[in-house]
């Protein structure tokens, strides 16, 4: 064998393990910017819920664990209040349990209290992590203490149905923390793909006012809303669900 035919061999070789290379840092980057997240309404458990029969199973209240109806058993989420930027790390037990979609998942008393959730509106992010985390899980046991600050601030009374239960409370919120929602269905990076998908639910349900939001040159987001009003928000994210799409989020407007 020559130089030359040995030289073309190896370059072969070379390349070879180049695009190989380069094919699994497709992948694991896809893998990663395809990770599990979702932002919406979680369920504080009380045994009412499982009493009344909105829940199916009971869970310990004083544990760090969720429900969840899409993510397998044993796998590990972190749960942030997005108002406060408190977190923690939570293990879905069960992926078995029946409850209304309206919520992205069912929490503890505990994590409720951990948060710092606003029970009447427990909005949460809840994002996928690996099992093998673990530096990640150290830092998000450690919570800020609570701020004792007074704001002077501006109250108005309005009227809030409390999730998870039947009855109507009224409450006492601040404006910066007024009800304000839109449901997310998709990001799209060609307009076209939005507006078809806008159309779609114009045509299949009765939402006749879906709104396509520009939020770059290559991203194009369908929503529903703004709703200020609870029941009209779960209305609306029913009549959405019966389309089938995945992972349809809630967003709070800031």
């Amino acid at each position: 064998m020559n130089y030359k035919s040995l030289f073309i061999i190896i370059s072969i070789i070379f390349l070879s393990s180049c695009d190989q290379n380069n094919l699994n840092k497709k992948i694991i980057d896809q893998e990663i910017s395809q990770k599990y997240k979702n932002s919406g309404f979680a369920l504080v458990y009380n045994n009412i819920l499982k009493d009344k029969k909105k829940i199916t199973k009971k869970i310990n209240n004083r544990s760090l664990l969720i429900f969840h109806k899409s993510l397998k058993k044993n796998s590990f989420v972190k749960i942030t209040n997005p108002i406060n930027q408190k977190m923690i790390i939570a293990e879905v037990i069960s992926n078995k349990v029946k409850f209304s979609d309206f919520y992205n998942c069912v929490i503890t008393s505990r994590i409720a209290e951990e948060l710092s959730l606003n029970l009447h509106e427990p909005y949460i992010d809840l994002v996928l992590i690996s099992q093998n985390s673990t530096f990640i899980a150290k830092k998000a046991k450690t919570f800020n203490e609570e701020k004792n600050v007074a704001e002077k601030a501006p109250v108005d009374g309005i009227k809030i149905d409390n999730l998870g239960e039947a009855s109507e409370q009224t409450i006492k919120v601040t404006k910066k923390n007024y009800f304000e929602y839109s449901i997310k269905i998709a990001d799209f990076y060609y307009k076209d793909s939005a507006k078809n998908m806008s159309n779609r639910i114009i045509n299949e349900t009765n939402i006749k006012n879906p709104i396509i939001k520009t939020i770059s040159k290559t991203k194009y987001r369908v929503l529903l809303g703004p709703f200020n009003d609870i029941k009209k928000l779960e209305e609306s994210f029913n009549e959405i669900k019966s389309l089938n799409f995945e992972n349809i989020e809630i967003l709070k407007n800031v």
